[in-house]
C-alpha cells in the first residue's frame, strides 16, 4: 500500500488556479488523516514524497518516519522532472528526513528512462500502470507482476486478472466497495501481492467547484473516503493479509 504525497497541482489540469499554500495544506490534511488511519489499524505504508512538499511539510514527514512508514521520492517537482532530479531528489529527501530512500514513483506513472533511475541510485521504481487507459496509459505490453530492469526492480501498479482492470485510486473511489475488494482478493490470489496507491487530497473535500473536477473525480472523497479506507484496511486484514513496505517487499522477492 502506497499514497503519492505532492503538492496539490491537479486543479490545473482542469483549467483552475490554486495557491501554492493551498496546495501545501491541503496535502498535509490529507496525509495527517492517513497517518490516522494507518496508525489505528496498525498498518505500514510507503509514502513517495516530491522534495518540494517535504520541504514544506517536515513535520508531516517527521511523523511518516517516528510512525515506522517508507519515505521514498516523488521526484522533486510534481509538475516537471528532468533526468537530474531522480538523483537530486534521493539526496534531497535523505537529508530531510535523516533515512535512506530506496524508491522512485514518477508523478502520474508517466514513463521514466530506466537506466537513469539506475543511475540516481534506487533499488526499486513504481511507475508503471500496466493497463491501457484512453489519454493516459498504454502500457499492455508491460509485465503485470514484478520484475527486473537495468539492475532495479520495477513494481507495477496492480492490476486485475485477465482484463488488466487497474485497481488504482479512481477505482476505488468509483466501484461498489464489495467489488473492489473482490477484485483486490482474485488479484492477490493470482499474484501473491498488491499494490495499490492513492493520494492525501483524495482525503479532503474534492466536492468543491472552485477546483474544477468531475463527478468521477469527486465521488467518495473526504469524510467518505476515511470510512471507505477505514473498511478497506479492516477487509484485507479480516482475510489475513499481511501489509508492509517497498523495501520490506522486495527483501522477499
Amino acid at each position: 500500500m502506497s499514497f503519492d504525497i505532492e503538492e496539490f497541482d491537479m486543479p490545473f489540469e482542469y483549467g483552475r488556479d490554486i495557491s501554492f499554500e493551498d496546495q501545501i495544506a491541503i496535502s498535509v490534511q490529507g496525509t495527517e488523516a492517513i497517518l490516522d488511519i494507518l496508525e489505528k489499524k496498525q498498518v505500514k505504508a510507503t509514502f513517495f514524497s516530491t522534495v518540494v512538499f517535504a520541504e514544506h511539510a517536515k513535520n508531516t514527514i517527521r511523523r511518516i518516519i517516528d510512525s515506522g512508514h517508507e519515505l521514498a521520492s516523488h521526484g522533486y517537482y510534481h509538475s516537471d522532472f528532468k533526468a537530474e532530479h531522480l538523483a537530486l531528489s534521493k539526496k534531497c529527501l535523505e537529508e530531510l528526513s535523516g533515512v535512506p530512500v530506496r524508491g522512485f514513483r514518477m508523478a502520474r506513472m508517466q514513463p521514466v528512462d530506466e537506466r537513469e533511475v539506475t543511475k540516481a541510485g534506487y533499488d526499486y521504481n513504481s511507475s508503471i500502470n500496466p493497463t491501457f487507459l484512453p489519454g493516459r496509459y498504454n502500457n499492455l505490453s508491460k509485465p503485470r507482476r514484478y520484475y527486473r530492469e537495468e539492475n532495479v526492480w520495477q513494481i507495477p501498479a496492480s492490476v486485475s486478472p485477465l482484463i488488466r482492470f487497474p485497481l488504482f485510486w479512481l477505482s476505488f473511489h468509483n466501484l461498489p466497495l464489495g467489488l473492489y475488494t473482490w477484485m483486490c482478493k482474485t488479484t492477490i490470489q493470482k499474484d501473491g501481492y498488491l499494490n495499490t496507491y492513492f493520494h492525501p487530497w483524495e482525503f479532503t473535500d474534492l466536492d468543491q467547484d472552485r477546483f474544477g473536477f468531475p463527478g468521477y473525480v469527486r465521488r467518495n472523497t473526504g469524510i467518505e473516503m476515511i470510512k471507505r479506507f477505514d473498511r478497506y484496511i479492516s477487509f484485507l486484514k479480516g482475510q489475513g493479509y499481511s501489509f508492509g513496505t517497498f523495501s520490506e517487499f522486495i527483501q522477499t522477492i
